[in-house]
């Protein structure tokens, strides 16, 4: 038996020989994970973000123009496709969590996704499967797609989406689960494989929105999706290379079940009053024999009791009426069980405040490429940038960006904080809230200038005065994106690292599914009897742009301040916080028998 003071404890030793390999047989330190078994999975991440940014970013053209959708459904069409592989990244967590594994999810959503490229790829080369060709923005008429046409289009899509959506949490929590946790290098190089899978979307982005792009525009549609399809294969490819290196978590059941038992217990006791010593809470983890922490339910990983949301607690109330029955798991939790629920209350304000910031992305992929159209986008006599391009302007300053941040700004932060990742993930996040704001008035600015100078001169503004607001937003998201990954994956418990992870991607689509809601509360709010909205008209010289993005500051500004209020309320639970070393306080309160959770969670809450 293994005591606290050991290399490991017992309670470690558990969640580690919960890692098997690819046989179910238990995973072997030197031989499974590390940065050699997840250099595979960044592959996957490259290639598939490469695959699936070529056909998003481009959809609408095609939709326009082969479907023979109007724009307006088209660019529906669009949102709700994008939305939907958000959304769907919910679904796939919870798979990996409850029943097949990261591994295992992605190998079946990842050929799901493929079948999804292969049809659009087949469909756009067969014209008997697409409506007769003719020009949609002449006059003459264009009947949309409909029947089977119509029927294989959407299924198409929806293929890629509910692929693509399952594959996103996995990708990243396979990845990081390559890492020990308990083990102090390896808990330095999670951090690193965070930033590493951030610069591996960044690579596949900017291929995606230039060399993929180009190909779909110059030698078809078809090519363009035959060309996804084969670096979908590639990733999937790359993904089963590094099959025996890999430590896979087998999932526990339902994440779901242990969660509804803390609710359902909680108000069938709500009348009963918490005890003042809370060792009096059934499973408590405070003080055990042996001062280990042992899991109460193999859903569940050991967590120290917190003072937070203390009606939770009721749940945990044994009843006491002379009998020796057992009461239902449905009546009786575990602390353990109660503290995971806590954890998932606790993350989700610091996840509302990332919405605001995906809605600014939104802009910049809408209104800020309109806005651009209007804009002299001549750099020589025979070439023209393609406003849609500039999507990629952050991606090329970023694959230069993150690699410094990870070679020159961690390593100084960790001398100064003694965190491994250089500052926390909710500093980091918060970094790139508030540098989120500057983008929208570095646009609201430019929206100005180009409006005035059109108005009284009819001179368009060169197009390169509009990179600052799409520079300064992708190294916020640099630093919110990664961020907010990390915090999730690091804050959840055995068992949900992938269904919490993929909350980072529905802030993604809640943003999305924001922004035409806030374009249509502005333009009912500005509109008067005699003219309409700020972005009522198809005219930017008409619209006022600028005040809709002073207004995204504002909001911005606002939504970083209310972070600042949220993250300082979290807590870290003791229990996903001890440090890497037995030796460290932690273990040494343990072994004394003065552990006091709350002196600990005040400590993090200073330090975060």
């Amino acid at each position: 038996m293994k005591l606290r003071g050991d290399s490991m404890s017992e309670a470690e030793a558990v969640v580690e020989d919960m890692s098997v390999d690819w046989r179910g047989r238990p995973c072997k330190p030197t031989k499974h994970g590390g940065m050699r078994a997840a250099v595979f999975v960044l592959g996957l991440q490259g290639f598939e973000m490469m695959a699936i940014a070529a056909v998003g970013n481009n959809l609408i053209t095609y939709v326009l123009n082969e479907m023979h959708f109007s724009l307006s459904k088209s660019a529906n069409i669009v949102t709700n496709f994008i939305g939907t592989v958000f959304l769907l990244s919910l679904f796939g967590g919870y798979l990996s969590d409850s029943y097949l594994g990261s591994f295992w999810t992605m190998i079946i959503f990842g050929f799901v996704e493929l079948s999804g490229f292969i049809l659009l790829c087949v469909q756009a080369h067969l014209p008997e499967l697409r409506p007769p060709t003719c020009k949609i923005m002449s006059h003459e008429y264009c009947p949309e797609a409909k029947g089977y046409k119509a029927l294989i289009f959407f299924a198409a899509i929806y293929l890629v989406a509910l692929g693509s959506g399952c594959l996103k949490p996995n990708i990243i929590s396979h990845g990081a689960d390559q890492f020990r946790r308990d083990d102090s290098k390896q808990s330095k190089k999670l951090s690193s494989y965070f930033n590493c899978a951030y610069f591996a979307f960044c690579i596949g982005e900017l291929i995606a929105l230039t060399v993929l792009v180009w190909v779909q525009t110059h030698s078809g549609m078809d090519v363009g999706f035959g060309v996804s399809a084969a670096a979908m294969a590639m990733g999937l490819i790359c993904l089963t290379f590094g099959t025996p290196l890999y430590r896979n978590k087998p999932p526990r059941g339902s994440i779901f079940t242990p969660i509804a038992q803390v609710f359902v217990a909680a108000f069938t006791k709500r009348k009963q009053i918490c005890p003042s010593n809370t060792e009096m809470l059934h499973g408590n983890q405070n003080n055990v024999p042996n001062h280990l922490f042992v899991p109460m339910s193999p859903n569940i990983s050991p967590l120290l009791h917190t003072e937070k949301f203390r009606f939770l607690d009721k749940a945990c109330i044994k009843i006491e009426d002379g009998t020796q029955r057992n009461e239902s798991p449905w009546r009786l939790c575990t602390v353990a069980q109660v503290e995971q629920v806590k954890i998932i209350i606790s993350v989700v304000p610091i996840f509302a405040c990332t919405i605001i910031f995906n809605t600014i992305l939104a802009q910049l992929q809408t209104f800020s490429v309109q806005q651009a159209t209007a804009m002299n986008t001549r750099i020589t006599r025979g070439f023209k940038i393609p406003p849609a391009s500039l999507q990629a302007i952050p991606y090329i300053m970023l694959i230069f960006v993150v690699p410094l941040y990870e070679i020159v700004f961690v390593p100084a932060a960790r001398k100064l904080t003694g965190r491994d990742s250089g500052i926390s993930p909710l500093q980091r996040v918060g970094t790139g809230l508030f540098i989120a704001t500057f983008s929208m008035v570095s646009a609201a600015l430019i929206e100005q200038k180009r409006r005035n100078l059109a108005l009284s001169s009819n001179e368009p503004l060169s197009i390169f005065w509009i990179a600052p607001q799409f520079l300064i937003f992708g190294l916020s998201e640099m630093f919110t994106a990664v961020g907010l990954i990390e915090f999730f994956y690091k804050q959840s418990l055995e068992g949900m690292q992938s269904f919490l992870t993929a909350m980072t991607y529905c802030s993604y689509s809640f943003g999305f599914y924001l922004s035409p809601i806030l374009v249509s509360l502005v333009n009912k709010l500005t509109s008067t009897s005699s003219r309409g909205g700020w972005l009522s008209d198809n005219d930017l010289n008409r619209d006022r742009l600028d005040r809709f993005y002073w207004l995204l500051a504002a909001l911005s500004l606002i939504n970083f301040f209310n972070y600042l209020f949220w993250s300082n309320w979290y807590s870290y639970n003791p229990s996903l916080s001890l440090p890497s070393s037995p030796k460290q306080s932690y273990g040494k309160d343990l072994e004394s028998n003065n552990f006091n959770p709350s002196k600990h969670v005040e400590a993090h809450n200073v330090k975060t």
